[in-house]
């Protein structure tokens, strides 16, 4: 059974959206500000998020970028107010996939789910079909494609998904610089605004704290001025 999370701070709209989701075979939970709510999602590991836009004590569009940045890949609805197209110019850059605004219909809702959820199966499976397999051994790390871990020095290092699939990708080609549009590209698809460079940046600084002996003088990823990224070719 799926499971979907609605992070608002309406008791009542926690009600009736809890009761039309069970309705249409959902299991259901929910928190009522955005600091509770990152703390619960690490602990009931929903299947999709229904996030309104102006919590008490955070953005939502705040907080759905920092759940992309740590590379997290939940469908992600945003609930508004505001009907205007910035504000969901906005929420689509923070990394929405769709966008509702109040007072809405429960059973067009409940038609929002099941269409990005049928998105998130549809990309879950190209990616599974297209993506490498195997082993990769570069120097003393070794990058297991199959089950998204990285061990350096037989040591098994914690990379978020997102952390994984750069290292994943540059590793697959060492010695090749990658841009960071075909780094971005190769995350999100094609499409994404340079809005996502910033997250590429903080995410390979990341990396290297995590893998690199020395992350101010990386032996492994390392940067190209001016034009992206490469991962050594273990000469």
């Amino acid at each position: 059974m799926n499971k979907v999370m609605l992070i608002d701070d309406d008791a009542a709209l926690h009600a009736v959206i809890a009761r039309v989701l069970e309705r249409g075979g959902y299991s259901f939970c929910g928190a009522m500000d955005g600091e509770s709510g990152m703390a619960m999602m690490a602990k009931e590991d929903p299947d999709l998020l229904i996030l309104d836009v102006m919590l008490p004590d955070a953005n939502g569009f705040d907080l759905c970028a920092r759940l992309r940045a740590e590379g997290s890949l939940i469908p992600v609805i945003f609930l508004s107010g505001k009907t205007d197209i910035v504000d969901k110019t906005i929420g689509f850059r923070a990394g929405g996939d769709d966008y509702i605004t109040k007072p809405f219909d429960p059973a067009e809702l409940v038609l929002r789910i099941e269409a990005c959820m049928r998105r998130a199966l549809r990309d879950f499976e190209a990616a599974q079909a297209g993506r490498q397999t195997g082993t990769v051994q570069v120097g003393d790390l070794e990058i297991c494609l199959d089950d998204y871990c990285v061990y350096a020095n037989g040591t098994q290092v914690h990379l978020t998904a997102k952390e994984f699939e750069i290292v994943a990708l540059l590793a697959g080609s060492p010695g090749k610089v990658f841009t960071v549009a075909q780094i971005q590209e190769g995350l999100w698809g094609a499409g994404e605004t340079d809005s996502k460079s910033n997250s590429i940046t903080v995410m390979v600084r990341k990396i290297r704290k995590k893998i690199e002996e020395n992350p101010s003088e990386p032996r492994y990823l390392l940067t190209v001025q001016g034009v992206g990224y490469k991962f050594w070719n273990g000469r």
